[in-house]
């Protein structure tokens, strides 16, 4: 069924158009991934949809009374509100008659001994019991403590930045309505909790339409992604691994109709050249035609060249840190903790929220005087430091002045000197915005300024807090790929599992005050590693009574005549689904911009690989055995 459908819409802000005529259709089912650079208008978009920006001109209808909820970057919340008469604050009725009970209840606690309200807490309290309401409160607490928020009691006023927004993605998770749109819902938590919420999204039955650099988490969440890149909409049916297969193929094309285009062209210019007299119909409109040809521009979004900046000498001793203590007040965050880092290290620090990581990094670098300890770098040592609030952006500059003041004279691995303005480009920057001023650009497009800001001071130690909260999906590529190229030591704090696994060679937990062993990379290596421990630690179980004789060696299984039979017909079965698969991914190729057709052909897809991968399973498993024979 059909929730939302967006016709031709545009919109501009000033001189800057955002979107162009865009298409979109939201169904039922729906679990949209939506990506773009920063600044390309995902947040101006995610806005029209929910009917909190006009349009500048095209049509938004919303069908059946259809209820959107939004949770955007900087949820507005109620700070004389408690976290749980927050969460409860919705017109859903289950959700009202849960307020109407708190209330209540803190009516009663105050005046215990008035009639009139125990009469109606006990006139809600069968109502509770004949909704089920209790359930509902319990999946509230429940989900408030899963995202790390415990003090049901505490004024939405006291709470830090990370909290609201994990209490604001509280509230859209209880009462997810028929569209739950998030705009970046996976920053300020952990990446345990990121597992969680991938679970939980996964359950639910309403549609989802989503803004977040997580790749990992649209690989695994998302069964369609919507690409924002130059004003324009383009929808791929799947996951995030799909749309990167489905892109190189659209790509390819491109190119392909590109080289198609510019040979018509050349044929044209080489007629108008042969002096053509262009009075008559024909002649006009064959000018007319080369004049169109000329106009299109092929888009490579891609064709970026990757940082690859001359590095600095770094010496043997990089950095040793020993006994750092940090409280503030009463809260102890570490005390006499130890801390180094050799050369060509890459280290990823992954823990809780709130246990201190910044903290230790503002420490290390500098920024922050631990309470006891000492830090010692190394002479050579050179730090880069992306933290988590962009010191030192000037919003009086503009951007290409900025970078020509950070960075007058950058060379590469080679030896040419680059440009600001060239290294501007590669940071998806392109040369009118250079002119712009810092103070206009948005949140993510001054996060991207500043990480470059970094970088272009060809640092030997580069430490990453946080990067992947407030860039984009293009811009961690940009990054990713600067960071291959990189040979000095590296310190990341992330919760984002696809950029760990891409950057970092082990991983550090930091909880309670202290570091972990280091874990080698990937995440998924990780995890096994801390599953494994955590299995070894509990109590072994008794052990069973050997028996009085030793048992007699088992004898090679062999197939019966059954499985014989059965691993004939699966030799069949999987060939068929390989050339179902084959001729599926054919059809997706040709289907176009038709995004239900696409939408239809990619669920039989996934069911068909689906179905090829268990009986592929069974067929090793049969196979096994008969060589065995």
């Amino acid at each position: 069924m059909n929730l939302i459908t967006l016709e031709n819409i545009s919109k501009q802000f000033s001189e800057r158009p955002l979107l162009t005529q865009v298409n979109l259709r939201i169904n039922s089912g729906d679990r949209l991934g939506l990506i773009g650079v920063n600044g390309s208008g995902k947040t101006t978009l995610l806005r029209i949809i929910t009917g909190l920006e006009p349009a500048d001109s095209g049509e938004r209808t919303v069908w059946g009374g259809v209820r959107i909820r939004y949770l955007p970057q900087e949820p507005e919340l109620d700070d004389s509100l408690t976290v749980l008469e927050q969460v409860f604050t919705s017109d859903a009725p289950h959700i009202r008659l849960l307020r109407d009970y708190e209330r209540m209840t803190a009516l009663l606690q105050a005046n215990p001994r008035q009639k009139q309200l125990q009469e109606q807490f006990a006139a809600i309290s069968d109502e509770m019991d004949r909704r089920n309401g209790w359930a509902a409160e319990a999946e509230a607490k429940a989900v408030l403590t899963r995202l790390g928020i415990t003090q049901f009691a505490a004024k939405v006023g006291t709470l830090s930045g990370g909290e609201r927004k994990r209490v604001a993605l509280a509230q859209g998770l209880v009462d997810p309505a028929d569209l739950l749109i998030l705009d970046e819902p996976t920053n300020h938590i952990d990446a345990d909790t990121v597992d969680w919420l991938e679970t939980h999204l996964l359950n639910l039955s309403g549609a989802l339409l989503m803004v977040t650099h997580d790749r990992y988490f649209l690989d695994r969440v998302a069964n369609g992604i919507i690409e924002l890149n130059r004003r324009e909409l383009v929808s791929y049916p799947g996951n995030y691994t799909r749309y990167l297969e489905q892109r190189a193929e659209r790509e390819e094309r491109l190119a392909t109709d590109e080289e198609k285009r510019q040979g018509i062209l050349r044929r044209e210019l080489a007629w108008l050249q042969r002096g053509a007299i262009a009075r008559g119909t024909k002649q006009k409109a064959r000018i007319q035609r080369v004049e169109e040809l000329q106009q299109i521009r092929y888009d490579r979004a891609d064709d970026r060249v990757a940082m690859s900046l001359a590095s600095r000498r770094l010496g043997t001793k990089v950095l040793a840190a020993q006994g750092l203590t940090k409280s503030f007040g009463e809260n102890e965050l570490f005390h006499d903790l130890d801390f180094t880092l050799k050369k060509g290290d890459r280290i990823g620090l992954i823990g809780p929220n709130g246990v201190g990581k910044s903290t230790l990094l503002d420490i290390l670098t500098g920024l922050l005087p631990p309470d006891a300890g000492t830090v010692t770098w190394g002479e050579t040592v050179v730090v880069g430091y992306y933290d988590q609030h962009s010191r030192e952006l000037p919003l009086d500059k503009k951007v290409l002045d900025f970078i020509n003041d950070r960075a007058p004279l950058i060379r590469t691995q080679e030896g040419e000197r680059i440009e600001a303005a060239q290294m501007l480009e590669w940071f998806l920057f392109p040369r009118p915005q250079q002119q712009a001023w810092i103070s206009s650009l948005s949140g993510g497009e001054k996060r991207r300024l500043y990480l470059l800001s970094v970088l272009a001071q060809q640092p030997n130690v580069l430490i990453l807090d946080e990067p992947t909260n407030d860039l984009d999906v293009q811009t961690l590529a940009v990054l990713e790929a600067f960071l291959d190229q990189f040979s000095g030591s590296l310190i990341v704090v992330s919760h984002d599992r696809y950029f760990l696994d891409r950057t970092v060679d082990f991983l550090a937990v930091f909880e309670n005050g202290r570091f972990s062993p280091r874990y080698p990379a990937p995440y998924s290596t990780y995890q096994q590693l801390r599953q494994e421990a955590e299995q070894a630690a509990q109590p072994a179980p008794a052990a069973k009574p050997r028996p009085s004789e030793p048992a007699l060696a088992a004898k090679p299984r062999k197939l019966t005549w059954k499985e014989k039979r059965e691993l004939e017909e699966l030799d069949s079965q999987v060939e068929a689904l390989e050339q179902e698969k084959a001729n599926l991914q054919a059809a997706i190729n040709k289907v176009g911009g038709d995004y239900q057709q696409l939408q239809t052909l990619s669920t039989q897809l996934e069911q068909c690989e689906t179905s090829l991968e268990t009986i592929m399973e069974r067929w090793l498993e049969l196979t096994e055995i008969a060589e065995r024979d």
